[in-house]
């Protein structure tokens, strides 16, 4: 523990958080699973659903919209915080937000590329949204393809976020680099 009280007073708590920005991000990248995270996520996905369903009952298309509804959501939720944060001038809080909105793109990714394979769990008894999007969209056959390109895309503004936020804190607040 004496390590990381050390790290904490001589490196600083900005750098430490830093770190495991990094870290994360590395993980996101390459080694992505499903993971507390998500569970916030699929809070969000699932609010979607819940508000939108009542168009699925009075509108021509409107279920394919209340399905759509869901990843919306989950995914407009995470950028709308990091610019309110940003805004704010709390730039710290909007890079850990901005960071969260990769890797919502990044569950995405992993649920849009299973809509083939149905391995993973579902809640509730609707249907695979993407299978049912894809499918009406004519793109089901290509799903594994499009998700390793939201993979791609997650993974690069994974990264982007980390080297703006390495460069935040180098130029810190006085708007001069730090030595």
């Amino acid at each position: 523990m004496k390590i990381f009280s050390w790290l904490w007073k001589t490196v600083g708590p900005r750098r430490v958080g830093l770190v495991v920005m990094c870290v994360y991000a590395a993980w996101l990248v390459f080694f992505y699973r499903y993971h507390w995270v998500d569970g916030i996520n699929l809070l969000i996905h699932e609010a979607g659903h819940l508000i939108f369903r009542p168009l699925a009952r009075v509108s021509a298309g409107g279920e394919t919209l209340a399905v759509l509804a869901g990843p919306a959501l989950q995914l407009a939720v995470p950028p709308y915080l990091t610019f309110r944060l940003w805004r704010r001038g709390e730039a710290v809080p909007a890079a850990v937000s901005a960071l969260w909105s990769a890797e919502s793109l990044m569950y995405t990714a992993e649920y849009l590329a299973d809509a083939n394979r149905l391995a993973l769990p579902l809640i509730g008894d609707h249907p695979h949204d993407w299978r049912l999007l894809l499918d009406r969209a004519g793109a089901l056959e290509s799903a594994e393809e499009i998700g390793l390109a939201l993979h791609l895309l997650a993974s690069a503004a994974a990264v982007a976020t980390v080297w703006q936020a390495a460069r935040l804190e180098r130029i810190g607040e006085s708007g001069r680099p730090r030595p």
